[in-house]
């Protein structure tokens, strides 16, 4: 048996229309998976799917609703008969200041980076309790174990730090049924979307983006940023057969930054 091979499994990439999700999508496809990518734009998850290949399936949609996960599940199964593996990627960061926050965002980042990985577990693991297999992956951050020194991320870091927590009490629950629940946490990482971030942050700063993100690098034991297809080898680890036995997990490709953080 080839423990990372997914050649017969299919996979649902919930926000795979975004950064980190479309590339762990492509790292299943790349190892044998039929993909199914589901995300809130029809036209950027329609680009996602025709820029990953023709053979990869798409579906609109919003994860913290629940007709809409539902939806989901129906058009996947009947596409693929059987769905064996479920990633959560969806979720954003809007930044507000503590003493600042607005109830109704707050509230919203809770829906998208918490609330759609409840619903979508709830009804992808009915699915998998059936078949008595399947694998969710929940994608969370550093922010769940370690906060910023900043200002801004309390919404942010308090879903991430309720993904790890729900990631483990799945893994209890669903243990039984022969599936595993682990969880992603990586670092920031260079998505198109962060590249304004760091040229805002540069600019404050008054350096260049390039010398930005050496100095952000250095401050990390593997002394450089991460890069999206820094979070493939996880996935397709937490994917595959080689990972039957493990559940309950959040894993860091972070490049050492929670082992001084």
């Amino acid at each position: 048996m080839n423990l990372f091979d997914l050649k017969g499994k299919s996979a649902v990439v919930v926000g795979g229309a975004g950064g980190l999700g479309k590339v762990i999508a492509k790292g299943l496809r790349d190892a044998g998976a039929k993909i199914m990518l589901a995300d809130l734009s029809e036209e950027h998850v329609k680009a996602a799917a025709a820029e990953l290949g023709a053979d990869v399936k798409w579906h609109v949609g919003n994860a913290a609703v629940e007709g809409d996960v539902e939806a989901l599940v129906a058009a996947a199964t009947k596409e693929f008969g059987k769905v064996t593996i479920l990633v959560n990627a969806q979720g954003f960061n809007k930044k507000q200041d503590a003493l600042e926050v607005d109830a109704d965002m707050f509230r919203q980042m809770l829906d998208a980076n918490i609330t759609g990985f409840m619903l979508t577990a709830k009804h992808f693991g009915r699915h998998f309790k059936e078949n008595g297999y399947g694998k969710i992956i929940n994608l969370s951050s550093v922010r769940g174990k370690i906060a910023t020194q900043g200002p801004g991320n309390a919404g942010y870091c308090a879903s991430k730090g309720a993904v790890d927590m729900l990631t483990k009490q799945l893994a209890s629950e669903f243990g039984q049924f022969g599936v595993t629940v682990n969880a992603i946490g990586p670092n920031i990482t260079m998505t198109p979307p962060m590249l304004a971030i760091f040229e805002m942050r540069a600019n404050a700063a008054g350096i260049t983006v390039d010398e930005y993100l050496v100095q952000q690098g250095n401050a990390i034991p593997m002394r450089r940023m991460g890069q999206p297809e820094d979070l493939i080898g996880t996935s397709v680890f937490l994917a595959a057969p080689a990972s039957d036995f493990m559940t309950g997990n959040i894993l860091y490709p972070d490049g050492g930054l929670t082992a001084i953080g």
